[in-house]
């Protein structure tokens, strides 16, 4: 079958795209008039009759210029296959023609949200090296259709029968709702807990805001002062508020990797990682190996007592931490075998463990220390202003021991080792990360000290790829050289290309 016949004219997305296409619309003008809404709905029972009447007649020229508008989006969203280049036309007021060769694409990924779970449709996303976000988004595709766009753009030097093999794959990891409670509890609680803080302080200052707006703001505060002075005076109240937190930390471990992780598969393919996963959003992307920049292999001690691993893979990115953060793909519920595999397909035979083993000058342990004394002093000082109940500073018995003995974890295990063309470096505290980087995928890499490391001989080394920075601190003179040196005769010798 010739995968190039069915896209060699331009063509639409299905019609079920200009629902898409106004949700998608109509979504994004309730995130920018969501007060005025709520402020709507509370004078509701003020409005007379002629000025609701105006106000019903907005809002059906408004949904009248919305549909118009998507059909007018769908209909100007062109795209085809043109001598190995995905080409695109879209615009209704201003035309742009985009034309993008196989060669420079990254990654085919496959996305439903809500809406296109309903309708049955799937949002191809076409990402390429050095975007911050997918350079092109196909809002409404059956299935079907996308995997035949998805293979005529990644397989197009293959044949049919290495196609129809590939096809036929089962998962190589796949990830059941059991696996999925018990990563989940396993998880960074820490970060699920500073996420849920800050949405709520975020839904604070918006709730804060809705009162100032209806001149009810000193009520609002005054409610906040009565109950927060309620809780700084009980020692039963504070330990009530630890617990929940700790409980609200729990669930949002839970519901992030439900939504993150759901049924996810993982297949390998020639030269490909193709991994499926997610719950309101579902998403199918596809990596290719010489696109991963690095991984990173990472667990903690509860994950590796149940032999349980994630990883994640970095891809060429631009220079915005949004580009970073989207490039960065991460799969869970790996077993020792599973990391085998996935190095064995990225590094092929590279293998570090009958290499030496380096660390970090003690200067780091030291630095590592004042900045800790800092933290302590800061939280201290928080507490003297806050909380009337001085007892709360007993909570020091228990928090300097254990900063320090985070602090020995983090010094302990930040190590590195070299083979002939793969760079290993461990960090970490609680969790361990080990970070795999093949020399050629290194672009540059930098030599550096402060004032106060030329005192004790020691220097950082920065690591820069298309996927952002690696950095291993103080080392000892002699070794960053070492490192260094070697980093540069591999960069300048490699045959390999980093994308």
């Amino acid at each position: 079958m010739n995968n190039f016949a069915d896209f060699n004219q331009f063509q639409t997305q299905s019609k079920k795209g200009i629902l898409v296409i106004f949700m998608h619309q109509l979504m994004q003008v309730f995130k920018a008039t969501w007060i005025l809404l709520i402020v709507f709905i509370q004078k509701f029972s003020k409005f007379s009759d002629p000025a609701l009447g105006y106000v019903y007649l907005s809002f059906f020229i408004a949904i009248v210029i919305l549909i118009s508008y998507s059909l007018l989006i769908f209909k100007n969203f062109q795209f085809k296959i043109e001598n190995n280049h995905f080409v695109l036309k879209k615009g209704i007021f201003k035309k742009s023609l985009i034309s993008i060769p196989f060669d420079r694409i990254q990654n085919i990924n496959f996305k439903q949200n809500i809406v296109q779970q309903i309708i049955n449709t799937y949002e191809v996303e076409i990402e390429t090296a050095g975007s911050a976000k997918a350079e092109i988004s196909i809002k409404a595709m059956s299935l079907s259709h996308a995997n035949l766009l998805k293979t005529a753009l990644t397989n197009f030097s293959k044949s049919t029968n290495d196609i129809q093999s590939e096809i036929l794959n089962i998962p190589f990891l796949k990830v059941n709702f059991s696996q999925l409670i018990k990563e989940s509890l396993t998880e960074n609680h820490f970060q699920s807990l500073f996420l849920t803080v800050a949405f709520a302080i975020g839904i604070y200052q918006q709730v804060r805001d809705v009162f100032k707006n209806f001149k009810n703001q000193e009520l609002f505060d005054n409610f906040v002062s009565e109950n927060t002075s309620a809780i700084q005076t009980s020692i039963i109240l504070i330990l009530t508020f630890f617990i929940l937190i700790v409980f609200v930390a729990l669930i949002s471990s839970f519901v992030r990797v439900l939504i993150a992780h759901f049924d996810q598969s993982v297949f390998i393919k020639k030269e490909t990682l193709e991994i499926s996963q997610g719950l309101t959003t579902k998403k199918s992307v596809v990596l290719k190996k010489n696109k991963i920049q690095f991984i990173t292999v990472s667990s903690n001690p509860l994950k590796k007592w149940l032999n349980s691993y994630f990883v994640r893979f970095s891809q060429a990115t631009s220079g915005k931490e949004e580009g970073k953060k989207n490039k960065i793909i991460k799969i869970i519920g790996c077993k020792k075998t599973h990391i085998s595999a996935i190095k064995q397909l990225l590094f092929e035979d590279e293998n570090t463990a009958a290499f030496h083993q380096n660390k970090s000058d003690e200067f780091y342990k030291n630095r590592l220390y004042l900045r800790a004394i800092f933290f302590l002093l800061v939280i201290n000082s928080f507490c003297y202003y806050i909380f009337d109940n001085k007892s709360v500073f007993l909570i020091n018995i228990l928090l300097i021991p254990i900063v320090f003995f985070l602090i020995h974890l983090k010094f302990t295990k930040r190590t590195y080792v070299f083979s002939k063309d793969l760079l290993e470096i461990t960090t970490g505290m609680i969790e361990t990360h080990t970070i795999l980087l093949p020399f050629y995928k290194v672009q540059n890499i930098k030599l550096k000290q402060t004032f106060f490391q030329e005192r004790k001989n020691v220097a950082d080394l920065v690591f820069q790829t298309a996927s952002g920075k690696v950095k291993i601190p103080c080392l000892q003179m002699h070794l960053a050289k070492k490192l260094y040196d070697y980093t540069i005769f591999k960069i300048e010798t490699s045959q390999h290309s980093w994308m």
